[in-house]
């Protein structure tokens, strides 16, 4: 019996969710969210007048709605954007609106996410020329709003140094990846199979993501406060951050290029006289703590507990150095304090026993997941040698039984009649190639050649009960003369058509296997409400003798197991007159499964 599929997740359908949208929708709408939130906190503080922060809003917006239009038409989008960001440069300066910083000096988040975007699509879509007037009208726009935007003070140079830096590298980010876009044909494939791996994993690995950003985000603002020196920490964050993002493809590695990045930081710290903000969470950047955590689930999720402890433990090391560097201004004054020390080691113990406890439980769902896919593979795997079964003993033994049969008989009467077993020798022949076309279809089905339109494993699926019957009866491979009482409409279903020519067919050759001295057999199949009656019935008697090539005793199997699959009825059995009786109802509606 299979088992019941899991219950969706609300991971699944978020997953779900974010692979409808698109991952560049998904980062805008996240970067928008988090923008909404800010200028509405921003616009109820004791900082300056209320409501005037609110009044970022329009332009916000505006970029978001261009970066969407640019999946369609890029450049028209990218110099609207362009405009829109010097309209509203000139609308914030005239009512003196307290622009705010993000990775760019006076851009907020949305406006660098949409702007960084309309380049990449801008780079990727349209041809050279107007790309670049496109992305120079880009760079012009942020420009203005950079240096035009009403600042609380003046900008520093440190401030504009910055500034620049980031955006030349999310200018020429966005322009590389959207040039390789525009490979020719013959890399397309492999580019698309690179694209995919790439989206797998930005799916599979969303919370991680999200989080990340945030933590860089609050980052990018301490660098701007803490000036050019920040920037060998930062650089240790991002690189963490990518590290862990990839670390799904190779955890264990990933784990000690985290902690080398963490101890990197740690060393580089002290030297740099940085501001309090680079000293929170125990001395260990935000980033650097998430890309931590991150690197321990996936570690946890991809190798047993056991295996993954050595690496845990020198992750655990090195956090324990960034914390007795960088804790304190004062370097290894927190060994000074032991209350202190047991808060550290507790927080610490907290978080890694978070990320392992995460971890494991992702692991235990993979297994399930596995599990159950194995399950769900090993039943198919059974209904497809049964469904094999059925049709080698119901097609290919039906021809081989009328061989035996003509066989039998041409060799009784060929020496009192030898006209009489040439005409059996030529039904032979006929019944030979009948079979081995059967076969052929068999195997042909099987190695996956069949035409479009084959069902299952037979291209013999009737679409006309009533003339393939006929043509069943017409053949005489069972060797006894068949009536045939039929009242059917041309319009039944497909697979109770095909049961029902299979069930005729086997309960033929088994009057022609079993049936002693049979001299008529009847094939009744009507209509009545809304089943199929179907009714096979002999006058011959039950043989003493092993039939020629023995039974293997799975017709009467094969028959109730494709009656089964309709949810119907068989009775098979000896009538009151002796003859063997074989009798069916298939329902109409097509409630089961395709046998």
């Amino acid at each position: 019996m299979s088992q019941a599929p899991p219950s969706s997740s609300f991971s699944t359908r978020v997953t779900e969710v974010v692979r409808r949208l698109g991952m560049p929708v998904v980062v805008l709408l996240s970067a928008l969210m988090f923008d909404l939130a800010f200028v509405t906190n921003a616009a109820f503080d004791e900082i300056g007048p209320r409501w005037v922060d609110f009044e970022l809003l329009p332009g916000i917006f505006a970029m978001a709605g261009c970066a969407i239009w640019a999946r369609r038409r890029a450049a028209v989008a990218a110099m609207v954007g362009a405009f829109a960001l010097a309209f509203f440069t000139i609308f914030i300066r005239y009512l003196h609106a307290p622009a705010y910083s993000s990775v760019l000096a006076n851009l907020s988040i949305t406006e660098v996410v949409a702007g960084t975007q309309m380049v990449y699509y801008a780079a990727r879509k349209v041809r050279p020329g107007v790309a670049f007037a496109a992305i120079s009208s880009l760079v012009v726009g942020a420009l203005i709003a950079v240096f035009g935007r009403y600042p609380y003070g003046d900008l520093s140079y440190s401030t504009i140094a910055q500034a620049l830096l980031f955006g030349s590298v999310l200018l020429i980010a966005a322009v590389v990846i959207g040039v390789s876009g525009r490979t020719r044909t013959v890399q397309r494939e492999q580019r698309l199979r690179r694209l995919r791996r790439v989206n797998a994993l930005a799916m599979g690995q969303w919370p991680l993501i999200g989080l990340l950003a945030i933590t860089l985000l609050f980052e990018f603002g301490f660098t701007y406060d803490g000036g050019a020196s920040g920037f060998p920490v930062l650089f240790c964050s991002i690189g963490a951050a990518v590290v862990a993002v990839l670390s799904p493809r190779r955890p264990g590695d990933a784990m000690l290029g985290v902690a080398g990045l963490m101890l990197l930081s740690a060393l580089v710290t002290p030297w740099l006289r940085l501001g309090y903000e680079y000293r929170i969470a125990a001395g260990i950047p935000p980033t650097q703590v998430v890309a931590g955590i991150g690197v321990v689930v996936t570690l946890v999720r991809a190798v047993p507990l056991v295996k993954a402890w050595p690496r845990i433990a020198v992750l655990s090391a090195v956090v324990a150095i960034g914390t007795i560097l960088n804790a304190h201004r004062s370097t290894f004054s927190v060994l000074s304090d032991p209350q202190e020390i047991g808060s550290y080691v507790v927080v610490a113990g907290l978080l890694l026993g978070i990320a392992i406890a995460i971890g494991m439980f992702l692991r235990s769902r993979d297994s399930e997941r596995t599990q159950v896919m194995k399950a769900a593979v090993t039943d198919a795997q059974t209904t497809e040698r049964m469904a094999l079964a059925r049709e080698l003993h119901d097609v290919v033994a039906h021809h081989v039984t009328g061989i035996v049969v003509q066989a039998q008989a041409a060799r009784m009467m060929g020496e009192k009649n030898p006209q009489l077993a040439l005409e059996a020798m030529g039904r032979i022949e006929d019944a030979g190639t009948e079979a081995l076309a059967a076969m052929r279809r068999l195997v042909r089905s099987m190695r996956g050649d069949a035409p479009a339109g084959a069902s299952d494993l037979s291209e013999q699926a009737t679409t006309d009960l009533a003339a393939d019957l006929r043509k069943l009866v017409d053949g005489a491979n069972h060797g006894v003369k068949t009536t045939l009482v039929l009242d059917l409409p041309p319009d039944l279903p497909h697979e109770v058509g095909r049961s029902a020519l299979r069930l005729v067919q086997e309960s033929l050759t088994n009057v022609g296997k079993h049936a002693a001295d049979a001299t008529e057999a009847l094939v009744h199949a009507e209509v009545t409400g809304r089943e199929l009656h179907l009714s096979v019935r002999d006058d011959g008697r039950e043989k003493a003798h092993r039939p020629a090539g023995g039974s293997g005793g799975y017709g009467l199997v094969g028959m109730r197991e494709r009656v089964a699959l309709l949810h119907g009825r068989l009775t098979a059995g000896r009538g009151p007159d002796g003859g063997w009786r074989v009798e069916a109802w298939l329902p109409l509606e097509a409630n089961g499964d395709d046998g």
